[in-house]
């Protein structure tokens, strides 16, 4: 459990990684879970994800969450590993059923109507490895807690009068 919060807290490039992938995969979330940024809200995500992509209940239940709720963990660099771990296997699904056939390129302006490649994608899991690795860095709860746990594990003085 304690290598689950374990982090430099002098790291700053866990910092900026777990703060990019967060602020990047929030809003992808907010529209799933509140219906926020255009989104469908929680019911049209549901209807969808188990409708139109055939996903099993728990598993549009598990994209919701994990795309919400990872994010603000790694905004937080709260259990960053966890969340970390999440966003990789929530967007290995969505490459793998939705945008590997479609290439590498987003293909928005060469090839209008095509779908989007894998490059964003690319970029998502280079930040989500990075924080799986490294922890939630500087200024994360992580920190706070791996100190926390240190602090507790110092032998105490004993004072003999």
């Amino acid at each position: 459990m304690k290598k689950l919060f374990a982090t430099n807290s002098e790291n700053t490039a866990a910092l900026l990684a777990r703060i990019a992938l967060g602020v990047v995969v929030f809003p992808h979330g907010a529209q799933k879970l509140l219906g926020w940024f255009g989104g469908y809200g929680f019911d049209g995500t549901i209807g969808f994800l188990t409708g139109t992509a055939g996903l099993p209940s728990v598993l549009a239940l598990l994209v919701i969450l994990i795309e919400f709720f990872g994010s603000l963990f790694l905004i937080a660099g709260f259990a960053t590993r966890l969340a970390a771990i999440g966003i990789i296997a929530n967007f290995v699904g969505v490459v793998a059923t939705s945008h590997i056939s479609n290439g590498f390129f987003m293909n928005w302006y060469a090839q209008p109507n095509t779908g989007e490649g894998i490059e964003y994608f690319i970029l998502l899991f280079g930040l989500a490895i990075i924080s799986l690795v490294a922890g939630g860095g500087r200024a994360s709860v992580d920190a706070a807690i791996t100190k926390g746990l240190h602090l507790r594990q110092r032998p105490s003085k004993t004072v003999i009068a």
